[in-house]
C-alpha cells in the first residue's frame, strides 16, 4: 500500500474542541487513518496518513465543517505506515509558544513569500534569515545563511529574539520552519514587538522542497519530520536517519554505528544520562512494541 501523508494546521476559532475530537477521532478510524490531530480553541494542527481515499475523505469533511472550512495541506507518500496509530488530542495551544496573547487568527501575521520567490528573498542581505525551529532539526539542514536560535522549544523563541534582534537595527526579517505553522505564530509575535517587514516561507520547508528543483534550491541537508520517516530529502523521499526512543533525538547512520546507540534505548546524544531506571523502562517498552 501506498501511504498518503498529508500535513494541514489553521488557526480558526473551536467553540466545541472536545467534542470535535470525540467525532473526529471516530471518522478517522473509520477511514482507516494513522496519525496525530492536535484540536484547541485555537485552531487544529494535524500530520495524517493512509490511503487515497481516506486522506480525501478527512479533507472534505474538515473543508465542509462550518467552523473549519478551506485550507492548504503537504502531501507527500511513503511505503511504509509512518504512523502506528491515530490520535487525536486536546491542546492549550496547537503549537506551543507560551504566549496566549499571540493569535495569527486575529493578529496580522509576516507576508507570505511563495517557495519561487523565497530564494529572492533570503539573498537580500538586508534580510535577517532566522530558522525558527529547534537546534536538533536545524543540524540535518537548513537554508544557507540562516541564522539557529538554538532553541531546545518553541517557547525559547521569544527570548532569542529578545536578545538578538531589535526592530529599530533589523528592518527585515524573513522565518521558516518545517511546516509553516510555526512561522503564523513566530511572525506574529514579532509583529506585536515592533518588526515592521516580517516574512516567512508559504508552505514552510516541504513545500519549497517540493516546489523548487534541487538545481535551484538553497536548502542545505535533510529536513526532520514529525512522523516516522524521521527525515526526509530534497525528493521528499525518508533518509537513513533513525529516531532514538531514549531522548527523541534523529540518529544518523554514522551514529548509529557508535557503540553508544541501542535501537529504542540511547544514542550518543544521551547515552551519558541514561540511568538503570530509565533502561529498565525502555527494555519494557521495547519489548511491548
Amino acid at each position: 500500500m501506498a501511504w498518503v501523508i498529508a500535513t494541514f494546521y489553521k488557526f480558526v476559532p473551536l467553540s466545541e474542541p472536545g467534542a470535535l475530537r470525540v467525532e473526529l477521532l471516530d471518522r478517522c478510524l473509520g477511514w482507516g487513518l494513522r496519525g496525530t490531530i492536535l484540536l484547541a480553541s485555537e485552531g487544529l494542527n494535524a500530520t495524517v496518513a493512509g490511503d487515497r481515499q481516506g486522506i480525501d475523505q478527512l479533507l472534505e469533511w474538515l473543508h465542509q465543517h462550518a467552523e473549519i472550512g478551506e485550507f492548504a495541506h503537504q502531501e507527500s507518500t511513503t511505503d511504509k505506515a509512518p504512523f502506528e496509530r491515530m490520535k487525536v488530542k486536546l491542546k492549550r495551544e496547537i503549537v506551543t509558544l507560551g504566549r496566549p496573547e499571540v493569535n495569527p487568527a486575529q493578529q496580522e501575521v509576516g507576508t507570505y513569500i511563495h517557495p519561487q520567490d523565497w530564494n529572492q528573498v533570503i539573498t537580500d542581505p538586508d534580510v535577517v534569515l532566522i530558522d525558527a525551529r529547534n537546534d536538533f532539526e536545524v543540524e540535518l539542514g537548513t537554508f544557507k545563511g540562516a541564522a539557529n536560535p538554538q532553541t531546545q522549544s518553541f517557547r525559547d523563541l521569544p527570548d532569542y529574539v529578545a536578545t538578538h534582534l531589535d526592530p529599530g537595527q533589523h528592518k527585515k526579517v524573513a522565518m521558516f520552519c518545517t511546516g509553516g505553522i510555526r512561522c503564523e505564530k513566530a511572525t506574529a509575535y514579532l509583529r506585536s514587538q515592533g518588526f515592521e517587514q516580517v516574512y516567512h516561507l508559504q508552505g514552510g520547508i516541504l513545500n519549497y522542497l517540493k516546489t523548487v528543483p534541487e538545481t535551484d534550491s538553497l536548502w542545505q541537508g535533510d529536513c526532520f519530520v514529525f512522523d516516522d520517516r524521521v527525515a526526509v530529502d530534497h525528493q521528499l523521499s525518508p533518509t537513513d536517519y533513525e529516531l532514538c526512543l531514549g531522548c527523541g533525538h534523529p540518529v544518523s547512520p554514522a551514529e548509529q554505528a557508535a557503540p553508544e546507540y541501542e535501537a529504542g534505548i540511547s544514542c550518543p546524544h544521551c547515552y551519558a544520562e541514561l540511568t538503570p531506571e530509565k533502561r529498565s523502562r525502555l527494555e519494557a517498552r521495547q519489548r511491548h512494541r
